[in-house]
């Protein structure tokens, strides 16, 4: 069918009113073009109901309008939308009579319009229901806030995203491939018509073709099966993500009259626990990151360029995976995952049959999992970059009888689905202990009661959780819980469980684990035991980004309420992440690279001198509050902690060209006691007494000026970053300002920076820097270069002008954001 994307020309208003007797539009119905997230365009505010799951903010009820013009001759065709996520609750209507509905917020679904179509003006209003108490433990964005898609045929067409391609072996000399295509036949007449489809490759070159002639009755619809040979392919990996497409004909005699070109990889997978997950015969061990949706300071609005810099700016730092948490992936954030290079793990649901939260899917679990499910594959099946399938994230009952039914059921159903991939479940032993918890605390506690270092209050019970946690989810009530987990499971996903590892390697020597969900600072303990273990796959951390909502379970805080698990209100961003809300790279990102073995050079971050000496209130997703930074005003001659992150055996601290000592890390990590002097450090790693790499941190001078760098520009979206920072460059990071912009050629979607405590919403054209940084995000409003202008408010100014023009070919050839 064609397919058009369909963004353009909505109007939009919040719903007071859901059941009104005239459909009309109101006077504050405005303009909007989607992707578009209602949410994020209010404030956050401190009595929201959501609380600190969201952010702070709330969701509502909204209308979307569009009209559709239709000539008497187009009735006879076929015309589908395809809404690639609504959030959530929405109802289609054509001309006031529904067309399709999808509770999910997350599904990519479909409306058949043609029924209720006619000539003239054709009313498309959709309808969205995210008002009431919370439905979810994250920002979830509010609206159409992904693409939207209008097909159209005549009435013999291929239906919309049925070209299935699977790999059915592959090598370097000959990939065969099964391609599955259903049609359908609404015309009156029965007749003959013939399928073609054609293989290209990434150059456009022709790898493999095969036709079909078939018979359709008058009103039958039916898949059909070409099996194609591929010589000499090139398979997709993570090194090579090499990408063919599949172009799909449908004649009716000589005549064209409908085709569907697919985008795809051709690779294979294999899994067993002797010798791991293996992509294309060779051994892959999963470097993981978590990430929830939200794509920063545009709250969920879901732009391919915003996924692009996502993925490409997560590999860059060392991961070659990522875990959608805790629901179905993006269709743009599959393409780009397919572009760069990543592996996928997809996940179904956050919850099934037992609510986590007032109005959360569990209301619809039962009438719309197995549709949901059904979505899923459908959207994942052609994308490459997806390897796993995750039933569901910490699901109290998974370890139940009934829940192990409902694990066989969507288990099953996808297997059957998709027979080539493997599903895991990111399981949490303490949630799927369930009523077995009385029993563990007792024993675990036991010789703590006894020696009277614990009494059984709530205090008593969260050090538990903090310091036996290891003890906790190898205890043989968890084991029970978890064979019924596991047992329609390929990968056993193991949510903060690595203690499991070694033993259950030796007392299920079949079963194959990955580490679902992980806390940051246990990298390198996890990572030593993913390396060692074959039937441990890999290890992804919660999170690779950082997220709006989960407020301030990231944040490391010094008097109660500023973070942690008893964060309040400013707080609104988790601050966990590997990456912060801009994509900045925080500390631990470089900590892992090193744990990786992928980076030689050491890396250096500062804790706070502020507060030297005082106790840290942390969360067990932090490790300290050290940031890249030797630039504390008002700490001169005051004691600081440093922290070394080194490969190597042995690694030197200097400040200002003096050695302040060598140290042996302990797990890559060593810290130095200094005070603090403006200037320089230095850390130098060595190997064997020889000398691998040095990283230095600078000081800024007092010239401080603002400046502004373009880090991608893609189809529709570009980044900028604003830095304060002295005449050489250095980034200044310890006297934040409150910027403004302004831009011409370009709309400013987005202006804010990674503090999780931000002061402004993300919309108002005005941010404060946080260390020293803001980004702002622009769309592009046509084709004339774009002039963007920052200033501070002492004055300081900074302005850039972007050639769009020139580099415009490439990027629509590509079809990827591009750097500048």
């Amino acid at each position: 069918m064609k397919q058009q994307k369909w963004n353009g020309g909505w109007k939009f208003w919040p719903d007071k009113d859901a059941f009104a007797l005239v459909w009309s539009i109101p006077e504050n119905a405005r303009d909007v073009t989607l992707p578009h997230d209602a949410m994020i365009e209010s404030p956050a505010r401190a009595d929201s109901p959501n609380g600190g799951n969201t952010g702070y903010r709330d969701g509502g009820n909204y209308t979307y309008v569009k009209l559709l013009r239709l000539e008497e001759a187009d009735l006879g065709k076929k015309y589908i939308l395809k809404f690639e996520g609504v959030y959530c609750h929405a109802l289609v209507y054509v001309n006031q009579q529904l067309a399709g509905s999808e509770a999910n917020g997350y599904s990519t679904f479909y409306a058949d319009l043609t029924p209720l179509l006619r000539a003239g003006e054709n009313e498309i209003r959709v309808q969205v229901r995210n008002a009431g108490m919370t439905n979810s433990r994250w920002y979830s964005g509010s609206g159409i806030y992904r693409d939207v898609y209008l097909f159209s045929s005549g009435a013999a067409y291929i239906e919309p995203d049925s070209v299935l391609i699977s790999t059915e072996n592959a090598d370097g000399e000959l990939a065969l491939l099964t391609v599955r295509t259903t049609v359908a036949n609404e015309t009156p007449l029965s007749r003959t018509f013939r399928l073609q489809t054609g293989i290209l490759s990434g150059s456009g070159a022709e790898a493999g073709a095969e036709r079909t002639s078939f018979f359709l009755k008058a009103g039958e619809r039916r898949t059909l099966t070409q099996r194609i040979l591929v010589r000499n392919p090139a398979l997709w990996s993570e090194d090579s993500p090499a990408l063919y497409t599949a172009c799909v004909t449908l004649s009716d005699g000589e005549d064209a009259i409908d085709k569907a070109d697919t985008v795809f990889g051709i690779r294979t997978l294999a899994l067993d626990a002797a010798r791991g997950f293996r992509v294309n015969g060779r051994t892959v061990k999963l470097r993981g990151a978590c990430i929830h949706h939200d794509s920063g300071v545009l709250g969920a609005a879901t732009y391919y360029d915003a996924q692009y810099r996502q993925v490409r700016l997560l590999k860059e730092a060392g991961f070659n995976a990522i875990r959608m948490s805790h629901h179905p992936a993006a269709p743009a954030l599959l393409r780009a995952c397919d572009e760069v290079g990543m592996y996928v793990m997809d996940e179904f649901s956050d919850m099934w049959q037992r609510a986590k939260n007032d109005l959360d899917y569990a209301l619809d679990f039962d009438k719309w999992w197995e549709n949901d499910l059904r979505l899923m594959v459908k959207k994942d099946f052609n994308h490459p970059s997806v390897v796993l399938y995750s039933v569901g994230n910490e699901i109290p009952e998974i370890g139940t009888d009934g829940g192990s039914l409902t694990n066989a059921k969507i288990s099953g159903l996808m297997k059957e689905l998709d027979p080539a991939r493997f599903t895991t479940a990111g399981i949490n032993g303490v949630f799927a202990a369930g009523d077995q918890m009385g029993r563990i605390m007792a024993d675990i506690t036991r010789d703590m009661r006894d020696s009277g270092e614990i009494s059984g209050n709530v205090n008593d019970f969260m050090t538990v959780m903090d310091t036996k946690m290891d003890e906790i989810v190898v205890h043989e009530a968890i084991s029970e819980r978890l064979e019924k987990a596991c047992a329609g499971l390929d990968v056993a996903g193991y949510n903060y469980m690595a203690a499991r590892y070694e033993p259950d390697s030796v007392n299920y020597p079949n079963r194959v684990m990955v580490g679902s969900e992980t806390y940051p600072p246990d990298i390198a303990r996890n990572w030593a035991l993913v390396e060692k273990l074959p039937a441990v796959i890999g290890d992804f951390t919660w999170t690779g980004w950082d997220y709006i909502g989960e407020a301030g379970v990231g944040i490391p805080a010094y008097r109660f309420g500023e973070g942690g698990f008893g964060a309040q209100f400013p707080c609104q961003l988790a601050y966990c992440g590997d990456m912060d809300l801009t994509g900045f790279r925080r500390p631990l990102s470089y900590y892992r690279e090193i744990v990786f073995g992928l980076r030689e050079t050491p890396y250096i971050a500062v804790q706070n001198p502020h507060h030297y000496g005082e106790t840290l209130i942390k969360t067990p997703w932090v490790m300290s509050d050290a940031i890249e930074s030797w630039n504390w005003p008002g700490c001169e001659g005051k004691p600081a902690v440093v922290e070394v992150y080194a490969p190597g055996d042995e690694v030197e601290l200097f400040r200002n060209g003096v050695s302040l000592g060598r140290k042996k890390p302990e797990s890559f990590r060593a810290l130095f006691e200094t005070v603090y002097e403006p200037g320089s450090l230095r850390a130098v790693a060595y190997r064997d007494g020889v000398e691998k790499g040095s990283y230095e941190l600078r000081s800024p001078g007092a010239d401080v000026r603002l400046a502004l760098r373009a880090d991608c520009c893609g189809q529709e979206l570009v980044y900028l970053t604003a830095q304060l920072c002295d005449g050489e460059g250095v980034p200044v990071t310890g006297a934040d300002e409150l910027l403004t912009a302004c831009a011409e050629g370009a709309e400013l979607l987005g202006f804010g920076s990674g503090d999780p405590r931000p002061a402004r919403n993300y919309n108002e054209g005005a941010a404060e820097t946080w260390l020293g940084r803001a980004q702002l995000v622009l769309k592009k409003t046509g084709e004339e270069n774009i002039t963007v202008r920052v200033s501070t408010q002492s004055g300081k100014t900074a302005q850039i002008t972007l050639p769009i023009i020139s580099n415009q070919a490439d990027k629509r050839k590509k079809g990827r954001a591009a750097e500048i």
